[in-house]
């Protein structure tokens, strides 16, 4: 078994982990809400620390980054796991069964191995670099690829909401040009949080949207489109790191990427 499988196993677990903190409070949790403005339960608290406590056993030299928590373990760790224990709070905290689970790996800020766990569906995509993407359902487990299409009016485009966007832009925000999308693109959707990349991944749709993401949002989400035969990158064409970029597009191909990428950005 070569190190990054023993890692995806571990992520595996760690995602199984934290669901049994979550499930059992969903649709029976208050809502409070951080300093920034963005909500929080129980549930969340709850299952990144018993993650960050199950790591704290198995790695006790890597690094952790989380949304909840923040950062901990040794400055210079080679490894270092990213947590986001519900992807997905808003969604969560009024019963929509969409949200997340999202475990992450990364090797000197390159992210090596992604799950997104769907705990109220029991659904499960998953990669480690070099080893392909997986679909792991009640019943059936397969290889996925995305959909390779290249031309935004061939696409089914989504997107979690209108905020960073020229509909809608709050003080500090980029006014990406999402409308133009919408009116290019083959089809274009609005779906919940990580699973339209999850979707991406699958070959079930060809290109997703975020135009504002934590590393916590991203990490996951690379490998796992990666390894499908899919792209990621920020909405920035000059950021370099996609993990801490800000923002995400996921595509099934570089093209189609470019395509949408350039349909956003923002006129002078």
């Amino acid at each position: 078994m070569s190190t990054l499988s023993a890692e995806l196993d571990l992520a595996l677990d760690l995602a199984r982990t934290a669901e049994a903190e979550i499930l059992p409070r969903f649709r029976h949790v208050s809502v409070t809400e951080k300093p920034d403005g963005t909500e929080v339960t129980e549930a969340d608290r709850e299952a990144e620390r018993v993650m960050r406590e199950h790591l704290a056993d198995a790695r006790p030299d890597h690094a952790v980054l989380g949304e909840e928590f923040g950062e901990s373990g040794p400055d210079d760790a080679h490894y270092r796991w990213v947590l986001d224990p519900v992807d997905g709070t808003a969604g969560f905290t009024i019963g929509v069964p969409l949200f997340g689970t999202l475990v992450a790996l990364l090797a000197d800020d390159e992210p090596v191995v992604g799950v997104i766990h769907f705990p109220a569906i029991n659904e499960t995509v998953y990669a480690a670099r070099g080893e392909g993407c997986r679909f792991r359902t009640t019943d059936d487990e397969m290889t996925v690829t995305v959909d390779p299409v290249d031309a935004l009016g061939d696409a089914t485009v989504t997107s979690t909401a209108l905020h960073s966007s020229d509909v809608t832009t709050a003080e500090g925000q980029i006014p990406y040009r999402l409308t133009d999308v919408v009116r290019q693109a083959g089809k274009f959707r609005f779906v919940t949080d990580c699973l339209q990349h999850a979707l991406v991944a699958r070959g079930r749709t060809h290109a997703a949207i975020d135009t504002l993401m934590r590393p916590w949002d991203v990490a996951a989400l690379v490998p796992c489109v990666r390894e499908a035969g899919g792209v990621a990158a920020p909405l920035d064409p000059t950021a370099d790191d996609v993990v801490f970029g800000g923002s995400l597009v996921t595509a099934s191909s570089d093209a189609l990427l470019r395509a949408v990428r350039t349909r956003l950005q923002p006129t002078d």
